[in-house]
């Protein structure tokens, strides 16, 4: 199994009610999983979980048979370097270097870079036109390719995408979101999509609904 989540709860300092509330989940390897919920059920604070960005109060979150519990933010971080990638909504991407900076980025810190593996996904996200280009001169929807082609390059284990296409038109998020599953699918890494979109969340074989920090 890929992921394995077992009793999970998160509740933040503050707050009376818990965000997440005995969360078990599991992904097989090469899964593709959507995560839907209203806006705060719980689901980018699950994914921030799974990514090693947050740590739940108690559970056990288990990803490619690492458990995450007991690690340190250098272990989190590590484990996103080489075993996760996160696709962020606001893409995140270094604006000091170029697309193919970028896109080269993640793959530096995990010790994978390869060239040729990052032409190729310039070319079939349709960013090797772009690859001198910085950010700022980016269209949106090139920025989010860009961001996607910069969490694939190191090629993780596990894909998690938080709302990717919240900020593109209908036409050019299918057309994103069916490029990041089929690129997903050819390396046989799983993939969690936290989306409100119903119409993205059918793309995917498996759907889990969050429902004030339950799943359904």
């Amino acid at each position: 199994m890929l992921l394995d989540l077992t009793d999970v709860t998160k509740t933040y300092p503050g707050t009376d009610a818990a965000v997440l509330r005995g969360i078990s989940l599991g992904l097989d390897r090469g899964g593709m999983l959507a995560l839907t919920g209203e806006s705060g059920s719980g689901k980018s604070t699950l994914l921030h979980l799974i990514g090693g960005l947050d740590t739940a109060d108690s559970g056990q979150v288990v990803v490619a048979g690492t458990d995450l519990t007991p690690l340190d933010d250098a272990g989190r971080a590590a484990l996103r370097r080489g075993t996760v990638g996160v696709i962020f909504q606001q893409f995140n991407l270094i604006p000091s270097l170029t697309v193919a900076g970028n896109i080269a980025f993640q793959a530096r810190l995990a010790g994978r870079h390869d060239p040729a593996r990052d032409a190729m996904l310039a070319e079939r996200l349709g960013l090797d036109a772009h690859s001198h280009k910085y950010p700022e001169q980016l269209s949106g929807g090139q920025q989010q390719r860009v961001a996607i082609a910069r969490t694939l390059a190191p090629q993780p284990a596990l894909v998690l995408a938080d709302e990717p296409t919240g900020n593109l038109d209908e036409a050019s998020s299918d057309a994103v979101m069916d490029l990041l599953q089929e690129l997903v699918a050819e390396t046989g890494a799983g993939l969690v999509l936290v989306t409100h979109s119903e119409r993205l969340a059918a793309k995917l074989p498996e759907r889990r609904h969050l429902r004030a920090g339950r799943l359904t």
